[in-house]
């Protein structure tokens, strides 16, 4: 039988030109998006950029290490400790390095350092000079020399003359005169040497002794050595380097995904469609002796044919597209720029090996559907098109529709949140496409009756021919039908469900503030203290500034060292400011000593709970308040509790009768030269929703822009194919007397007929998705819109018709009228 499906490939090659493509397809996407996986996790880190002229640098280990009964547990700080001061007196020459926010008012984001920090990038000065006095600065950029500008630290702003201009480092800098950046920033980040490594270490251990003897949460007791490549881990981009990494891996796992899934769904219907073209082939082979053993044996060797080529050239030409996607994924900033395609040919291996997996996957159905055909059927089978829905496609799309409509339930009613991961709600969105697909024939007759109905009232035969085609042959359709299905479904259900997810995010981001005016800062540094004085000064308004800081619990049977966020707070002027949710407790006996926890810190009322500060230091606090689940804060503690990290947000609330036009030029006067903008609440929460949703869009789209690639190009396989299918049919309407221009116009009107199809039964699955989504979200945050970006998704459809259109009619255009071969 391995014989007759080789010589049945080469007769019958347009049958399997849109399963071998589909496989192709498919196989290269996923050697792509492996290769690019691999890539973004084997490309080495950036060389050291801060320390590069310094071979070796002393830092402080900003770690907390806890005892517990199995040993010890640890966890890096939210705030840095510094180095002990008696370090920089056993190490000479070392170059005291300080790092603290500073930056130009009105300029680029930027740090302070003393200035003879300068040389371990090296930054050395393009022009002027070196600072000499507390009052002169040097900058990377953004101002003039001579010029006097005003600085804004944690502290405050403050003016300075620009002597001098350095070379650009990894960052903009505005370097200090050493004695004014330890007045601004006392602690000691870090010791750069030009000394040899063992000399350091040995030097270090007769100082961690003494330093462990007068040890304050402030100074860490151990040190770390870096050298060489460890360096880049004190670099300011290394937490951006890692979250452009994970986003890269993120949209790249979740292109796979569908990848994988799309590639069974394509080709498992692009096999049924090629062996349900062949049922008079089978039907005459069953009746010249061959069993059904003997035919589900040829189709499984066509399969795997065609599944070792096909999938061999795709994982062979997938790697090439490696470096595109890089680059896109770059340009859109969901991945590093420095990442590096890797030579692996690993990815390409699993793909190859998916490739041939999910072809006899895909076969299985349609050989055992083609062994079926007995021999005194053999000629019903090859004139009547074989029932729609066989009892094994029941099943399976009902149960995949059962799958998919529980998992929904158990997501709204026992986890709402979980709803928002992208990782629990595609895999929904896959069992329902695969579900509407499989039971595609059932929907097929009925849809295709409604949207015939307006073309009963146009004059001649093309309005009766077109439907009854597609009703004839419903299961020929709902193939056809399907790349549709696909493509349309997944632009709308995962647009729709960022679009929903982000604004339901933005509702409980917003809608506990009551204050009516935000002041933020226009960089990531925070509202310099300065700031806050003014703004607490502004007569009829109660400001209260919120510090984002964190705390570290022994949780797990006291094991495991869990860091949680929390907010530092002002307890007189918190309910004034925000709609804080209490289960139990009060907030108003939030104290030094107290503190206020969220549920799933699963403690009681009145209980005392060890914790370490954000600086590492130790505190025992009694929980006054439980919040509830809906809060928006995991936790709040006073401002004693803030250390040196400086409020992210301060908000503001007018006192009954005060003017609105007073409060408002009070706070702009005040943030003016502060890096900081005062808004209304009205003004922050359309900013917020449209910063989510742009950066959630980016994504999906991304991953979209990788999928539809194949589904389109999967679509137009499965329409030449059909329209090789038809040739006989349309041969036979020439004959009867239809002109080209009649033959083109019907064929036309079936392919927008059938697309039209795919986009109904994509509207089905799309809206189940959005349904179950909105099922979950709305116990989050009441009634959320459910929104589909229209202008994509009917950008998708409006080319699944184009193509429609031209992969149908440009094969018909050179039909000739032929004869009608004979059952």
């Amino acid at each position: 039988m391995l014989t007759i499906a080789w010589s049945t490939l080469r007769t019958r090659w347009l049958s399997f030109a849109g399963t071998f493509v589909a496989l192709a397809l498919g196989a290269a996407l996923m050697a792509a998006l492996g290769q690019v996986l691999t890539s973004s996790i084997s490309s080495p880190d950036r060389a050291p950029q801060r320390y590069a002229a310094a071979p070796v640098v002393v830092v402080p280990d900003e770690r907390l290490s806890v005892k517990n009964w199995l040993g010890e547990s640890s966890a890096p700080l939210a705030e840095p400790r510094g180095l002990a001061p008696e370090l920089a007196a056993r190490l000479p020459g070392a170059v005291v390095d300080r790092v603290f926010p500073a930056q130009l008012a009105g300029g680029p984001p930027a740090v302070g350092r003393p200035w003879s920090a300068a040389r371990t990038a090296p930054q050395p000065l393009s022009s002027g000079r070196a600072p000499a006095r507390d009052d002169e600065i040097v900058v990377t950029g953004g101002a003039q020399v001579g010029r006097r500008v005003h600085v804004v630290t944690a502290a405050g702003a403050q003016a300075y003359r620009v002597v001098g201009l350095a070379a650009a480092g990894p960052q903009h800098t505005v370097f200090f005169t050493d004695r004014r950046a330890a007045a601004l920033s006392p602690r000691i980040d870090a010791l750069a040497l030009w000394r040899p490594a063992a000399e350091v270490r040995a030097a270090l251990g007769a100082s961690e002794t003494a330093a462990g003897k007068a040890a304050t949460p402030a100074v860490s007791t151990k040190v770390k050595v870096l050298t060489g490549q460890e360096r880049a881990l004190l670099d300011p981009f290394r937490e951006a380097d890692e979250q452009a990494r994970n986003n890269a891996n993120t949209i790249v796992g979740i292109a796979a995904g569908f990848a994988a899934f799309i590639a069974i769904f394509v080709v498992s219907s692009t096999f049924a469609f090629a062996v349900g073209q062949r049922q008079r082939e089978f039907a005459l082979l069953r009746t010249i002796g061959a069993t059904a053993r003997q035919v589900r044996r040829m189709v499984y060797g066509e399969a795997i044919i065609v599944a070792l080529t096909a999938s061999a050239l795709g994982a062979l030409i997938g790697p090439l597209a490696t470096r595109p996607i890089l680059d896109r994924l770059s340009a859109l900033g969901m991945a590093p720029a420095w990442l590096v395609p890797s030579t692996s040919a690993a990815p390409s291996y699993v793909a190859f090996g998916t490739g041939v997996l999910v072809a006899v996957l895909g076969v299985i159905v349609a050989a055992r559907r083609a062994g079926r055909v007995r021999p005194a059927e053999a000629l019903r089978e090859a004139v009547l098109e074989p029932r729609a829905m066989t009892a094994g496609r029941w099943i399976a799309g009902g149960s995949l529709l059962a799958t998919a409509v529980a998992s929904m339930i158990v997501n709204a009613v026992s986890d709402p949140s979980g709803a928002t991961n992208n990782k629990t709600f595609m895999p929904i969105v896959m069992l329902l496409i695969a579900a509407v697909g499989l039971l595609a024939p059932v929907f097929v007759r009925p849809v295709t009756s409604l949207l015939a109905t307006p073309l009963r009232r146009l004059r001649g035969a093309g309005a009766l021919v077109v439907p009854a085609g597609a009703i004839a042959s419903t299961r020929r359709t709902a193939a056809t039908a399907a790349p549709v299905l696909v493509t349309v479904a997944l632009a709308a259900t995962l647009l729709g469900a960022a679009a929903m997810t982000d604004a339901t995010k933005a509702a409980t981001q917003t809608t506990p503030v009551r204050a009516d005016y935000l002041v933020l800062p226009t960089r990531a540094a925070g509202l310099d203290r300065q700031l806050v004085e003014s703004l607490r000064a502004v007569p009829g308004a109660d400001v209260t500034p919120v510090t984002s800081t964190s705390l570290y619990t022994l949780e797990g049977g006291g094991t495991q060292l869990i860091k949680r966020p929390a907010e530092a707070v002002n307890p007189a002027t918190l309910t004034a400011a925000l709609s804080v949710p209490v289960a139990a407790g009060s907030l108003a006996e939030l104290r030094d000593d107290t503190i206020a926890v969220s549920l799933t810190w699963e403690l009681s009322l009145g209980q005392r709970v060890k914790l370490w500060r954000a600086d590492g230091s130790q505190a025992t606090l009694k929980v006054v308040a439980l919040l509830d689940a809906d809060s928006t804060a995991d936790s709040y503690v006073t401002e004693a509790h803030a250390f040196s990290a400086l409020p992210s947000a301060a908000y503001v609330k007018l006192r009954p009768g005060v003017s609105t036009a007073d409060v408002q030029e009070a706070l702009e006067r005040a943030t003016r030269g502060h890096n900081a903008r005062a808004v209304t609440k009205a003004d922050w929460a359309v900013t917020a929703a449209d910063r989510r949703a742009s950066a959630s869009r980016l994504g999906m789209l991304a991953v979209l822009g990788i999928m539809l690639s194949y589904t389109v190009i999967a679509l137009v396989n499965t329409l030449l194919m059909a329209a090789s299918d038809r040739a006989a049919e349309r041969g036979g309407l020439r004959l009867l007397g239809a002109t080209t221009r009649q033959v083109l116009g019907y064929v036309m009107g079936e392919a927008l007929l059938v697309v039209a199809v795919g986009v109904v039964l994509a509207a089905v699955a799309t809206a189940l998705g959005l349904l179950g989504l909105y099922a979950a979200l709305v116990q989050l945050a009441g009634s959320v819109p459910i929104d589909v970006p229209w202008e994509p998704v009917t950008g998708v459809i409006a080319l699944c018709f184009v193509l429609a259109v031209l992969a149908a009619v440009l094969p018909a255009s050179r039909v000739r009228g032929v004869a009608i071969p004979r059952a």
